[in-house]
């Protein structure tokens, strides 16, 4: 076996790549990745510029770990930004670094992509060798993989990676027939709330598309959603309109989206556009045109929920942060990143605030634990 590098999803054969995508996570599609290329929302200006480590037995792809050389820390939504300036402070450069993490998604999702029957521990020894020899020759201050799932944050500790903890809010399916199912799991005070937040959505009508529903004219709304949230709370957006226009182009299958529209005008006053795949749905993007009480929450999780219910999916990730997710069904959930810092001095000083920040984490979930919305 041997581990190659190549820079761009376009030079992976097709069918090479479709034996080793993930089932259950659409970020690391050969769609997906292929739109963000061409749309130009990574490559170098962008401050992700994409390595693929491919694993290969002769011409197989036996596995392959994506990986990007970040020049800052944008997009990430596991903050280091403390970290860079520490260095910074001593003189030192903290980019560039590398990172295994889907650009601007804050979805867990596996990192190491292997072959079903590949040897799974040679092929990930592999992997992880090679980041360790591209560090060394693109000169990066650290290695990160970041949302990793439960089941591979052993194979990164093990390689002496530090494993950091955060918090999400994810939703789950307790194996509800309908929407109704997951309100009567609710304790009276939360059910009677959501129901109260549905009801009071006024001069609205919502709707979820998804498959050949969706249509060219789709993206640009999504597209201006999009970019009217950013301009009023983050400044500049990272996705151009290109990526937008490739995703609904190719993955029409994987993609929903949730519009609301003015009762009388019929015109579209907000959006909320969700990927999924096999048994997992994640949203991403949320924009409105129009304030109305309550879209935000119908949209954006409400949808998401029947949505899952239809299709019968164990999980619906909204996204990164929010507390108040809480009271709407979303639990807790432990996320896990993992990092080599290569100075040793820098490694001692990040390992030790990661031990008390996971201390912390541990106070924060048992505390949202105790106001769980659910019957006991």
């Amino acid at each position: 076996m041997r581990v190659e590098r190549v820079f761009s999803i376009r030079q992976v054969d097709e069918a090479a790549w479709r034996a080793i995508e993930p089932p259950d996570f659409p970020f690391f599609d050969l769609e997906f990745l292929g739109a963000l290329e061409r749309s130009r929302s990574v490559g170098r200006r962008s401050g992700w510029s994409p390595v693929y480590l491919l694993c290969r037995d002769g011409e197989r792809i036996l596995g392959a770990l994506p990986m990007y050389l970040k020049t800052d820390s944008y997009g990430e939504y596991v903050f280091d930004w403390a970290w860079a300036n520490a260095y910074h402070e001593h003189g030192l450069p903290y980019y560039p670094k590398l990172v295994s993490a889907v650009p601007f998604t804050p979805a867990t999702g596996p990192k190491l992509l292997v072959r079903p029957g590949a040897d799974r521990a040679q092929v990930a020894n592999d992997l992880l060798d090679a980041t360790r020899k591209l560090a060394d020759e693109s000169g990066a201050s650290s290695t990160h993989a970041l949302f990793l799932p439960e089941s591979e944050r052993d194979e990164f500790e093990e390689r002496g990676f530090a494993i950091r903890h955060s918090l999400q809010f994810h939703w789950r399916n307790c194996g509800y027939g309908e929407f109704q199912d997951y309100l009567d799991a609710m304790t009276s005070k939360r059910r009677r709330q959501v129901a109260r937040e549905r009801r009071q959505i006024e001069g609205v009508q919502v709707e979820h598309l998804t498959g050949e529903a969706l249509l060219p004219e789709h993206s640009a709304l999504m597209y201006r959603f999009y970019v009217d949230t950013y301009d009023r709370k983050w400044g500049s957006p990272y996705l151009s309109k290109g990526f937008f226009d490739e995703v609904f182009r190719t993955m029409r299958d994987r993609i929903m989206l949730a519009i609301a529209r003015d009762e009388l005008t019929r015109r579209p006053v907000a959006g909320a556009l969700f990927f999924f795949k096999g048994d997992a749905i994640y949203g991403r993007y949320w924009g409105a045109v129009k304030d109305v009480r309550n879209l935000h929450f119908e949209l954006c999780y409400y949808q998401g929920i029947e949505f899952a219910v239809e299709r019968g999916m164990t999980l619906f990730e909204a996204g990164a942060q929010g507390e108040h997710k809480l009271a709407r069904g979303f639990l807790p959930a432990v996320m896990y990143s993992a990092h080599d810092i290569r100075n040793p001095a820098f490694r001692r000083a990040i390992e030790h605030y990661i031990a008390e920040e996971r201390e912390m984490i541990s106070y924060q979930l048992a505390e949202y634990m105790d106001h769980n919305p659910y019957k006991r």
